[in-house]
């Protein structure tokens, strides 16, 4: 998967990193083009040994139904009284969503082994907006409906929301790469325009505020520690280069 550059998705990100005292909203919307190079090849050849492209895997249903996503259809339990019904999508196309996260999360999360269950096909269009809309105005207030046209402006320009399928990405907590303790709610929507061979991934997330800062702090001091080990490491591979120029004139002079 490759990052497609998109300047006005560089500007909204800018605007999606926002400090609400409550809590600390990071968002950022990427563009991938589905066109397969490098290590995307060797990926899907070892993904293709467990199923072909072209068969049919099944999805939990999206949450927006209110149905749990960890509960599976009965097409893939194998028991026909349990289960509700839910969609499916092609192993490609579930491929194209796990290499989506391995591009965007690299190379501090590996979605290698994620499975279909931890996918939904979200029901329509209008739903998802108003979710990511109602979390973002949430969270934000007024100062969302500002950036809320020209946030979806840019999607519909880059991706044609109208001829999209629209999936979530809703694992258990083990695998959530926003599972981490102070984390108040995320989202993750591909938005796949299979014409154009294309993925927009919108993904965000809130976490408290006061927990946020304490690691930020953290972070720094960490920082810190490392510049002063480097700055000490420098002075003394100063102090060892005077000493040998030092010894090598007195040898001289000996001499």
């Amino acid at each position: 998967m490759k990052l497609l550059e998109n300047t006005s998705f560089e500007a909204i990100n800018s605007q999606l990193t926002i400090e609400t005292g409550d809590s600390h909203i990071i968002g950022r919307i990427e563009s991938y083009s589905c066109k397969m190079a490098g290590d995307d090849k060797q990926m899907f050849k070892q993904f293709c040994q467990e199923g072909q492209p072209h068969v049919l895997e099944a999805l939990s249903p999206p949450q927006t139904t209110g149905i749990s996503p960890n509960r599976l259809s009965k097409s893939q339990s194998g028991d026909e009284g349990e289960g509700p019904l839910c969609d499916k999508c092609s192993r490609k196309t579930l491929f194209y969503l796990i290499a989506t996260l391995n591009a965007s999360f690299r190379p501090d999360y590996d979605f290698s082994t994620a499975k279909s269950h931890e996918f939904s096909k979200e029901p329509s269009l209008n739903w998802v907006v108003n979710a990511v809309n109602t979390s973002l105005f949430s969270a934000v207030g007024e100062e969302f409906n500002t950036l809320k046209p020209q946030l979806w402006d840019a999607v519909d320009e880059e991706i044609c929301l109208s001829e999209c399928d629209i999936y979530s990405y809703n694992p258990d907590l083990d695998s959530d790469p926003y599972g981490e303790e102070g984390s108040l709610w995320s989202f993750n929507y591909f938005f796949y325009n299979k014409k154009l061979k294309r993925i927009v991934f919108f993904t965000c997330r809130s976490v408290s505020g006061y927990l946020y800062s304490q690691g930020t702090e953290i972070s720094n001091n960490f920082d810190m520690d490392l510049e002063d080990e480097v700055l000490f490491s420098q002075d003394e591979d100063e102090d060892e280069e005077a000493e040998a120029i030092e010894e090598t004139r007195y040898q001289a002079v000996c001499v």
